[in-house]
């Protein structure tokens, strides 16, 4: 497993525990800097997902406007959390990296839903990011 999807899918656990626990992302990753801190050989991922997480901070508002816009017949809140994590990560790589190709962020994404979530959950990952991906110009 590469660095970059070792670090969406460590940004993606802080994103799902931050929800579940229903603390701020903010504080959810102060607490994951310190541990990030105490594991060195952990950091080349860490830094990739710390860019996501408050990359997902400072966009959350547009990106669940998006995904409340395309996810027809969702809200966001009866999504499974690990599927609202998901789509965060996938929307802010989608939209707000540009180093990131569409292709790659819409694929990495599915592949975490095909491995954290339900087996409908990397369709419905997989068609919402395409919308967005394609109603919403760069």
């Amino acid at each position: 497993m590469g660095a970059r999807t070792k670090a969406r899918k460590r940004a993606i656990d802080l994103l799902y525990s931050a929800d579940v626990r229903g603390i701020p992302f903010a504080q959810a990753v102060a607490d994951e800097a310190q541990r990030a801190a105490q594991e060195p050989s952990r950091e080349a991922s860490w830094l990739y997902a710390r860019e996501i997480v408050d990359g997902v901070i400072d966009q959350s508002d547009e990106i669940d406007e998006l995904i409340r816009t395309y996810a027809q017949g969702w809200t966001l809140e009866r999504m499974p959390a690990v599927d609202r994590a998901i789509l965060r990560m996938g929307v802010w790589e989608l939209l707000f990296n540009p180093a990131i190709p569409d292709g790659v962020a819409i694929s990495e994404a599915v592949e975490q839903a095909t491995s954290l979530s339900t087996d409908d959950s990397a369709k419905f990952v997989n068609g919402l990011l395409a919308k967005i991906g394609s109603a919403v110009t760069h």
